[in-house]
C-alpha cells in the first residue's frame, strides 16, 4: 500500500503533518476533508511491501513515525474540537505570533535536534518532531520554513542564511560545515557548546560591567545635577552672608563647562555624530574593516580572548573535516566559513594558497604574531605525525587557554571599572561635596561675622 506524507490545515489555522498509508491520493484527500482538514501538500514517499526483510529495514523509521503520529493525532484532535477561539485565546495567539525569538529558543532547538540525530532520526523527522513541541510560534514558523527547504532537497543552512538576524553567523556556518562534511551530529554538538559558552561569557562580563556601569552613570548624573543646581545655591548662600569665601577653582571651572555645553549643546552633538559617521564609513571600507578587526584581536583585556575563541572555532571545524577524510586544502576552504574576522580570513586564504604551491599552511598563522608559539609547535608536530590526533589535543589546549583568559579578565575587569568609578567619585567630591562641606561647617557665616 502506498505511503504518503501530507501537510494540512485545521480550522484553527494550525498546520499539521503526518505520514500515513492509504489506497490512493484521491481517497486520502477525501478522508482528510471529512476530518475537517484542508490538504496543503500530499507526497507519496514509498510503498509498503509484505516481506519481512523490508519491514526490518524500516523498523527504526516506523518507530519514529509512531512518535510523529501520536504527536500529530493530539494536535488534530484539538483542531476538531475547538472550531471557535475565545477572545482570550485570540489575544494570546496574536501576542505569540509576534513573540520575540530569544537565544534560549535556539539553544533548546539545537539540544533537541542533537539528541534526535544521535537517536538516528533523519533531518525531516527530527525537524517535524521539534516543530510540534516548539511553543514560540514565531520560531516555529522559521523551523517550518527550514523543514520545507529540507523536504525540497536543500541544505538546512541555506534557509538559515535567510534568517541571519535570528541565527548567529557562526552558528549557521557550523551547521554548514556539518552538512557539507557529512557530520551534522558533531557540528550540532559544537554549536550547542558554542551557544552555551557564548551565553556564559556574556553573563560573566555583564555581571562585572553592569553594576559598575550603573554606578558610573549614577555618579556622573549626580555630578551634573549637583553642578547645575547645588553650586549656584551654595554661591547664593555665600553672597547673602556677605562672605568673601570663594568656590574652589575646579568647581568654578566645571560649572562654566556645564553652562557652556548647555548653551551650545548642538556643537558637541554635531561633533559626536560626525565622528561616529566617519568611523562607520571608514569601517565600511575593506581596509577600515580589516584594521577594525585587527584592533579587535589586539585591544586591551578582550583582544586575546576574541582571537583565541575564533581560533578554537576554526580548529574545531578543521578537526571535524579532517576526521571525515578531507584533504587539508579542502578542510581549510570549508572551515573558513565559521570565521567572520577579516584578519583570520586573510590568514586562512594565504594558507590555502600556500597549499597550492607546496608551502606550509601553518606559516601565515606563525607570521601573524597573534597565535601562541605552543599552538604553532603543536601544528608542526601534527604535520609530521598524525594531524587529526594532534589537532584534537590542540583543541583541548585552546579550551584550557580560553578558560585561563576568562579568569584573568574576570580578575582584571573589576579593577579597571573601579578605577573609572573612583576617578568620577573623587571629581564629584572636589566639585560638589567640598563647597557643601564649607556651607555645613559654617565657613561662610564665620567670614561674614569677621567683616
Amino acid at each position: 500500500m502506498p505511503e504518503y506524507v501530507y501537510r494540512a490545515m485545521t480550522k484553527t489555522g494550525l498546520v499539521v503533518k503526518n505520514r500515513v498509508e492509504d489506497v490512493s491520493k484521491q481517497i486520502l484527500i477525501q478522508k482528510l476533508k471529512k476530518s475537517n482538514l484542508l490538504p496543503i501538500n500530499i507526497v507519496q514517499v514509498g510503498y509498503t511491501g509484505s516481506k519481512n526483510k523490508v519491514k526490518q529495514q524500516k523498523r527504526n523509521i516506523t518507530d519514529m513515525d509512531d512518535v510523529m503520529r501520536s504527536a500529530n493525532s493530539s494536535t488534530i484532535f484539538q483542531g476538531r474540537t475547538k472550531n471557535k477561539l475565545t477572545a482570550k485565546e485570540r489575544i494570546s495567539l496574536a501576542l505569540s505570533k509576534t513573540e520575540r525569538i530569544q537565544i534560549n529558543d535556539i539553544r533548546t532547538f539545537t539540544q533537541n535536534f542533537y539528541l534526535l540525530k544521535k537517536a538516528n532520526f533523519n533531518n525531516i523527522h527530527a525537524l517535524s518532531t521539534i516543530i510540534q513541541s516548539t511553543e514560540n510560534l514565531s520560531f516555529r514558523g522559521i523551523l517550518e520554513d527550514i523543514l520545507a527547504g529540507v523536504e525540497a532537497g536543500e541544505y538546512m543552512y541555506t534557509t538559515m542564511e535567510y534568517y541571519g538576524d535570528i541565527f548567529p553567523y557562526i552558528y549557521i556556518n557550523m551547521i554548514k560545515v556539518g552538512e557539507l562534511s557529512g557530520s551534522l551530529t558533531n557540528s550540532l554538538e559544537q554549536a550547542e557548546r558554542y551557544l552555551e559558552e557564548s551565553t556564559a561569557i556574556t553573563k560573566k562580563v555583564r555581571g562585572i560591567l553592569l553594576p559598575n556601569l550603573i554606578q558610573f552613570c549614577a555618579l556622573f548624573v549626580l555630578l551634573i545635577v549637583g553642578t547645575v543646581f547645588a553650586i549656584p545655591a551654595i554661591q547664593n548662600v555665600f553672597d547673602s552672608m556677605g562672605s568673601t569665601a570663594k568656590l574652589p577653582g575646579i568647581t568654578v571651572w566645571f560649572s562654566g563647562v556645564v553652562d557652556l555645553v548647555a548653551e551650545y549643546w548642538y556643537i558637541p552633538t554635531l561633533i559626536i555624530v560626525a565622528v561616529a559617521v566617519a568611523i562607520y564609513l571608514y569601517i565600511s571600507t575593506p581596509k577600515g574593516k580589516y584594521n577594525f578587526h585587527y584592533f579587535k584581536y589586539t585591544m586591551p583585556i578582550f583582544g586575546k580572548l576574541i582571537y583565541v575563541i575564533d581560533l578554537s572555532r576554526f580548529m574545531k571545524a578543521m578537526l571535524l573535516n579532517l576526521q571525515n577524510g578531507m584533504r587539508i586544502q579542502d578542510a581549510l576552504d570549508v572551515s573558513k566559513n565559521v570565521i567572520k574576522n577579516y584578519v583570520m580570513l586573510s590568514m586562512i586564504e594565504t594558507s590555502i594558497n600556500n597549499t597550492l604551491i607546496g608551502a606550509s599552511w601553518i606559516e601565515p598563522f606563525e607570521k601573524s604574531g597573534l597565535t601562541s608559539p605552543m599552538v604553532i609547535e603543536m601544528l608542526k608536530i601534527g604535520m609530521q605525525t598524525d594531524l587529526p590526533e594532534m589537532m584534537d589535543k590542540l583543541v583541548e589546549f585552546i579550551e584550557i587557554d580560553i578558560d585561563n583568559t576568562i579568569r584573568k579578565i574576570v580578575k582584571v575587569l573589576p579593577e579597571v571599572s573601579y578605577l573609572f568609578v573612583g576617578a568620577v567619585l573623587i571629581f564629584f567630591v572636589l566639585v560638589v561635596l567640598v563647597p557643601c562641606i564649607q556651607v555645613y561647617m559654617g565657613q561662610g557665616i564665620i567670614d561674614g561675622l569677621n567683616l
